[in-house]
C-alpha cells in the first residue's frame, strides 16, 4: 500500500493547473445513461473514482473511448466520449458500487430510460451514515416501486415515470442529481423543491439542456423540468474543481507561500475564499484563475460552519481544521453534515496539533508549529488534510493508506513538487 513522504517547512511557491472536478464529472458521467447517442465530456480529472464510474458503465454496456487530452481554460484535461446505445444490464453490482458512493447516481438514468434498476446500496468514505432514503421516496413520488432486496435497491416503472412535485427534507446533492436526471425523461413537469444548489449541480443541469432537457431555476433551490421524450448526445466541459482550488489555496496559506491557481472560479468559492481571508491571507482573481498569498505571517483563528451551499462546504473542513492547526488564536470548527467527519483529529494531534472535540463542534487552539510523525489516512479529505499539516510541519511527516488521495486528487505529488514541497510516494 503506498505512502506519502513529506519534509515540511518549504514555502509553496509557483503554479498549480485546477482539474476538472470529481464532483461533477461522476454525474455527468452517469447522464451517458439517458440517452443512445454519444455524450463527449471534457477536463475529465484523471482519478480513481472517474475509473470505478468508467467500469461502472462499461459493464452497463455503455462504449468508452478515451480521446486523449485537451486544453481547457489554460489546462490540461481528458476528453472521454461514452456511448450508451446499446445497454446490456440493468444491475449496478456490489463489487463496483461498494468503492465509491456516486455509483447511486446510476439508479434515476436506467429508471428513466430502461424503466427498471437493480443497484446495490453504496459504499465510499467512512465518514458517517449517509443514506439513500431521499433517492428513493423521491423516485416513488415520481411513480417508480421500489424495494430493498438482499442489500439491493430494485427499482420498476413499468409505464414510465411520471412528473411531479418532490420536496426534499433536507439538502442532499445525490438524491437532487439522481432525481433531475430521472425527471428529465418523465411525463409531464416535475418540481424540485428544496434542491441542493452546489455548482456541481448546475453543471449538470446545464449539460442536460445541451442534451435537449427543459430544465428552469438552475442555480437556485427550485428546478422545474419539463420531461423529454428522449435526449440526445452533446459535448460538455467539466467546470474546475473548487474543493481542489481551496486545498491548494490552503497549502500556501499553511506554508506561507504564494501560489497562482490556474482555471480556478472564485465564484464557486466564495464562503472558504472569505474565511481565508478573515485569517489573514491574500485572496486576489487574476486573469484565468486566483492568487493566494500567505506570506503574511500565521493565519488568524476563524470560526466556520459547514453548510450547504452557497455555506462553507463539508469537504473543506479538514483543510481548513489543518490550517487553524498553526494559527494565532483559536477557532471552532462545526460540523453540520455529517456526524463522523473528525476522523482526522487525533491524527492531527500525533502532529503536535490542539484540538478538543464536543460534539459536532471541535475546538482548535494554534501551535507555534506541527511536528512531522506517521499519520494515517481515513478518507479522501482526512487525507488533504494531513498532506497539508505535513507540508507545515518540522521534519518528516509519513501518510499511510493514501489510496483515498487518489479518488479525490489528481497528481498531487506531482503539483506540490512543482511549487517546492519536498513530498514523494513510497511504494511497499
Amino acid at each position: 500500500m503506498d505512502r506519502i513522504r513529506i519534509r515540511g517547512g518549504r514555502p509553496l511557491q509557483g503554479s498549480i493547473a485546477v482539474s476538472g472536478a470529481k464532483n461533477a464529472a461522476l454525474p455527468l458521467m452517469a447522464a451517458s445513461l439517458l440517452t443512445e447517442q454519444p455524450l463527449t465530456l471534457r477536463n475529465l480529472p484523471q482519478l480513481a473514482d472517474i475509473a470505478t464510474m468508467t467500469h461502472l458503465l462499461a459493464q452497463h454496456g455503455v462504449g468508452v473511448a478515451m480521446n486523449g487530452d485537451h486544453p481547457e481554460a489554460g489546462h490540461t484535461g481528458h476528453v472521454l466520449t461514452l456511448a450508451a446505445g446499446d445497454l446490456t444490464s440493468t444491475t449496478a453490482p456490489y463489487d463496483i458500487v461498494r468503492k465509491m458512493r456516486a455509483s447511486v447516481l446510476v439508479l434515476g438514468p436506467l429508471l428513466a430510460r430502461c424503466r427498471q434498476a437493480r443497484v446495490s446500496l453504496p459504499g465510499g468514505c467512512a465518514i458517517g451514515t449517509r443514506p439513500v432514503d431521499l433517492h428513493i421516496k423521491a423516485l416513488q413520488t415520481l411513480g417508480a416501486e421500489i424495494e430493498l432486496t438482499d442489500g439491493y435497491i430494485e427499482a420498476r416503472a413499468p409505464d414510465g415515470l411520471t412528473g411531479a412535485t418532490v420536496l426534499f427534507p433536507r439538502v442532499s446533492v445525490g438524491a437532487t442529481e439522481n432525481l433531475l436526471m430521472a425527471a428529465t425523461l418523465a411525463r409531464g413537469e416535475t418540481v424540485l423543491e428544496n434542491a441542493a444548489r452546489e455548482p456541481e449541480v448546475a453543471d449538470l443541469a446545464r449539460c442536460l439542456v445541451a442534451m435537449g432537457a427543459e430544465i428552469d431555476g438552475i442555480g437556485s433551490d427550485e428546478l422545474r423540468v419539463r420531461g423529454q421524450p428522449a435526449l440526445h448526445g452533446a459535448d460538455h466541459a467539466v467546470l474546475p474543481d473548487r474543493i481542489e482550488t481551496a486545498t491548494y489555496a490552503m497549502a500556501a496559506a499553511i506554508t506561507g507561500g504564494e501560489l497562482t491557481l490556474a482555471g480556478a472560479r472564485p465564484e464557486t468559492l466564495e464562503a472558504a475564499l472569505v474565511a481565508l481571508q478573515e485569517a489573514g491571507v491574500g485572496v486576489a482573481p487574476v486573469d484565468g484563475g486566483l492568487r493566494i498569498d500567505g506570506r503574511g505571517g500565521r493565519p488568524r483563528g476563524v470560526d466556520i460552519i459547514t453548510e450547504p451551499y452557497p455555506g462553507f462546504p463539508t469537504d473543506l473542513q479538514a483543510q481548513m481544521m489543518a490550517l487553524m492547526t498553526v494559527a494565532d488564536g483559536a477557532a471552532a470548527i462545526t460540523e453540520t453534515i455529517f456526524e463522523n467527519r473528525y476522523m482526522h483529529v487525533p491524527e492531527l494531534s500525533r502532529m503536535g496539533a490542539d484540538i478538543r472535540v464536543n460534539g459536532a463542534v471541535a475546538l482548535v487552539r494554534g501551535v507555534d508549529k506541527l511536528h512531522g510523525a506517521p499519520v494515517m489516512a481515513t478518507d479522501l479529505r482526512a487525507s488533504v488534510s494531513l498532506v497539508l499539516a505535513g507540508l507545515a510541519a518540522e521534519g518528516e511527516t509519513i501518510v499511510n493508506r493514501v489510496y483515498h488521495l487518489d479518488r479525490g486528487y489528481e497528481r498531487l505529488e506531482e503539483k506540490l513538487r512543482a511549487c517546492g514541497a519536498e513530498i514523494e510516494r513510497m511504494s511497499e
